[in-house]
C-alpha cells in the first residue's frame, strides 16, 4: 500500500511541474530547430568563384538513387569556351520529386563534383499530387540557403587543405629532423 502512495505522489508531482512548464512547442508558430547534421531535402550547390552551379549533369547521381526520383540533362558550358571555367559540360535540366525521394544521401555519396547536399529544407508540402517535384531553379535557391546558414564548404576543397597541411607539418618535421641528425653526426 505504501508503495502505491508513493507511485500516485510521484506522479501528482510530476504532473504539477508539467502543467508549470509545457515540453512541447506549438509547431506553426514554433519551429523545432534542426540539428546541423539533418539531413533534409536534396539541393544543388552553387560555385561563387565562377558563377555556374557544380553539378556538370553527370547522371551518376540519378543511376544510382534506388527511387529514380531524378531527372537531369546536360549542354556544352559557354564559360569554359570563354576559358572562365574549367567545367566543359554544365547541367541544363534538374528535377527532382519530392513524393518519391527517401533522403537516403546515395546522390550525395556518389556526386564527383560536390554538386549535391542533403540541405536542411524539410517543410515542402503541397496539395497537389505533382506539387513536390522540384525544378533546377529552385534546386539551386534550396542550395544557396544552406550554403549560406551552414558555411558550407566543399568537401574537396576541405580535403585538399586537409592534405596541404599535413604535408606542410611532413616537411615542417623533415626540415627540424634534418639539423638534428647533422648535430648528432658532428658529435
Amino acid at each position: 500500500m505504501l508503495n502505491s502512495v508513493k507511485g500516485m505522489m510521484l506522479t501528482l508531482a510530476s504532473t504539477f511541474q508539467g502543467l508549470k512548464k509545457p515540453v512541447t512547442r506549438e509547431y506553426p508558430k514554433q519551429p523545432t530547430p534542426v540539428q546541423p547534421r539533418f539531413m533534409g531535402f536534396p539541393a544543388l550547390t552553387w560555385d561563387n568563384d565562377v558563377d555556374e552551379p557544380f553539378c556538370t549533369g553527370c547522371m551518376v547521381c540519378i543511376r544510382n538513387c534506388p527511387t529514380q526520383c531524378m531527372s537531369a540533362s546536360m549542354m556544352d558550358n559557354p564559360l569554359n569556351e570563354e576559358g572562365k571555367s574549367h567545367r566543359r559540360k554544365i547541367v541544363d535540366y534538374f528535377e527532382i520529386n519530392l513524393n518519391r525521394c527517401i533522403l537516403c544521401g546515395i546522390c550525395v555519396e556518389v556526386c564527383n563534383f560536390d554538386a549535391i547536399v542533403m540541405s536542411h529544407e524539410h517543410e515542402m508540402s503541397t496539395y497537389e499530387r505533382n506539387g513536390d517535384r522540384v525544378d533546377l531553379p529552385a534546386l539551386l535557391d534550396i542550395g544557396k540557403k544552406y550554403q549560406r546558414e551552414t558555411a558550407w564548404i566543399p568537401p574537396t576543397v576541405l580535403a585538399k587543405a586537409k592534405k596541404e597541411a599535413e604535408d606542410a607539418a611532413r616537411a615542417a618535421a623533415a626540415e627540424n629532423a634534418e639539423p638534428a641528425a647533422a648535430a648528432q653526426e658532428a658529435d
